[in-house]
């Protein structure tokens, strides 16, 4: 693929003697939706997680728009435009929904969550600004009419867009969705894919990992799929489905 955002080259990552990422290489097209896909225990949410700062590779690149990533913070790497979510909901329940997607705002301020909470009055203006586009992610998810509600009170297909609004509130370049729609019923579910295809209008990419293979058929530019750490296949979705390799991963020899 020409044109990477995201450059993935010989990753590796042993937990003791197991390996979870094996001489990983995989491109990321900029401005694509491309999924992950691959058997349980495959190794995808650990490309996660090794992409965004929560585990260090023990060998190989990782590189975002030319830069490399893989000594940086979680924080670090948040800043500089990659956002993600989780396969198990991460909120703060107890915080109102509004109050959670300034969260992911703050990291684009200049004083951060500390100083907000102190609000100095040169920082008014500017708490003002992140209370303003957290809002414009409430009316984008149609989440308006949950701004004040706790946000632990919500069902679990509007906790998932939430935490969708507060990673798309830090104005990510690539876009980590990990398992959207597990848990979803099937309007949800259609639901959650219309609003991926609208994030990728938004001149975001977006990197998929996803279970539910009718989503990612339908939305994907580019399949990439994993087997025991190890790349099988990649392309687009119409040759993943008929490839022999992807079909021996998940129906067995």
């Amino acid at each position: 693929m020409s044109n990477s955002i995201l450059e993935l080259e010989m990753l590796r990552k042993n937990f003791g003697g197991v390996v979870a990422v094996s001489d990983l290489s995989l491109h990321i097209e900029q401005g694509s939706i491309t999924s992950l896909i691959g058997p349980n225990g495959a190794g995808k949410t650990t490309i996660f997680n090794l992409v965004t700062g929560f585990l260090e590779p023990s060998s190989g690149q990782i590189r975002f728009s030319g830069r490399i990533v893989n000594k940086m913070k979680p924080h670090t790497i948040a800043s500089i435009g990659i956002g993600r979510t989780f396969q198990n909901v991460q909120i703060f329940p107890k915080m109102s929904v509004i109050e959670n997607i300034m969260v992911g705002r703050h990291l684009r301020s200049r004083a951060g969550i500390f100083y907000s909470c102190i609000l100095p009055p040169f920082l008014r203006k500017e708490e003002k600004r992140i209370h303003e586009a957290a809002e414009e992610q409430l009316h984008f998810l149609d989440l308006a009419q949950y701004a004040h509600t706790p946000a632990g009170s919500l069902p679990l297909g509007n906790q998932r867009m939430l935490e969708i609004a507060r990673a798309l509130a830090l104005e990510p370049k690539l876009l980590l969705l990990d398992e959207p729609a597990s848990g979803l019923n099937a309007r949800e579910t259609i639901a959650m894919g219309e609003l991926i295809e609208k994030i990728k209008q938004m001149n975001i990419t977006v990197l998929l990992v996803e279970h539910d293979m009718e989503l990612v058929m339908d939305i994907s530019d580019y399949v990439a799929v994993i087997n025991f750490g190890r790349l099988i296949a990649q392309g687009p979705p119409a040759e993943i489905q008929e490839n022999k390799d992807v079909i021996a991963a998940y129906l067995g020899e």
